[in-house]
């Protein structure tokens, strides 16, 4: 039982390159095909995978090819190899792995494992966030490499350091966007009182009213759902549990400051559009030609 326990979860190759971070292990039944009958090697072929292509050409996900198609390996020996691949779209964006594989006896199954991948593993942190955390950047970096590296505890413990420490930044962006939307008095002056506590949670038990509906994320306040994730302890929690906290954190981080940017451009964007309707078109009072 303990050794079917550590078998690899079984995967494709694509979904290995574009999901599984480094220092893993996973087995992809359909790895490897016969090169040919005269030769004992087997044929690795390299699929194209979907990343996240920041080139400003396209800066979203994309399709990526290999450079070079395949791989060769006997079977029951471990090889490694380096992979890159380049975006379709912009052709300029490249993304490189390092793994070893291990065709198995069948010649079709094997393992492979990942030690790296430049650009690192995960979605690429959003600018507005890092302008955001200014001051924590390095914190959240750490933050992010301990989670990409399944270090539940640490990436937990480094996320909440920069919500903490940069909680005043937030509810000031937060204010920022309550006076562009009109929000209620109640609701800016508690922000504002909310911004003089020390702690996220005693911030939290300030405010009694809910943010705009800009900010609301799946219908739920994004300062409640930060604030139910930085409340677990972290020796009440295994690291398996920290890890899913610190992707949460993480993903409501993201999804609050793109929230706030949007409802500052969409309020900024339409004042422009009512200004330059309202404006006098040229000409307009000029004598018609007859």
């Amino acid at each position: 039982m303990a050794d079917e326990a550590k078998q690899p979860v079984e995967m494709t190759l694509k979904e290995f390159f574009e999901n599984v971070p480094p220092g893993q292990t996973a087995r992809v039944p359909n790895l490897a095909k016969r090169f040919r009958s005269d030769t004992p090697l087997c044929e690795i072929e390299l699929p194209p995978i979907q990343l996240h292509c920041a080139s400003k050409h396209c800066e979203g996900i994309r399709f990526f090819d290999p450079t070079d198609n395949s791989r060769n390996a006997r079977p029951r020996a471990r090889y490694n190899f380096f992979a890159n691949y380049v975006c379709r779209n912009c052709k300029t964006f490249h993304k490189t792995y390092a793994f070893w594989a291990v065709v198995h006896e069948d010649e079709t199954t094997g393992d492979v494992f990942k030690f790296g991948e430049v650009p690192p593993f995960g979605p690429p942190t959003p600018p507005r966030v890092i302008t955001l955390i200014r001051e924590e950047r390095d914190y959240y970096l750490k933050g992010r490499r301990s989670e990409n590296q399944g270090l539940g505890i640490a990436a937990f413990a480094y996320y909440r350091r920069v919500v903490e420490n940069q909680k005043g930044r937030i509810f000031d962006e937060i204010i920022r966007v309550c006076d562009k939307l009109g929000a209620q008095d109640e609701l800016i002056g508690e922000l504002k009182a909310a911004k003089q506590e020390t702690q996220f949670s005693k911030a939290m038990g300030v405010i009694k009213h809910a943010v705009p509906q800009a900010l609301l994320i799946d219908g739920h306040n994004p300062l409640s759902l930060l604030h139910n994730a930085l409340s677990e302890g972290l020796h009440a929690q295994t690291d398996e549990q920290c890890l899913e906290l610190a992707q949460s954190i993480r993903v409501v981080l993201f999804d609050l400051v793109e929230r706030m940017a949007n409802a500052l451009r969409d309020d900024a964007e339409l004042k422009g559009a009512v200004s330059r309707l309202l404006r006098p078109a040229s000409g307009s009072d000029k004598e018609t030609p007859k």
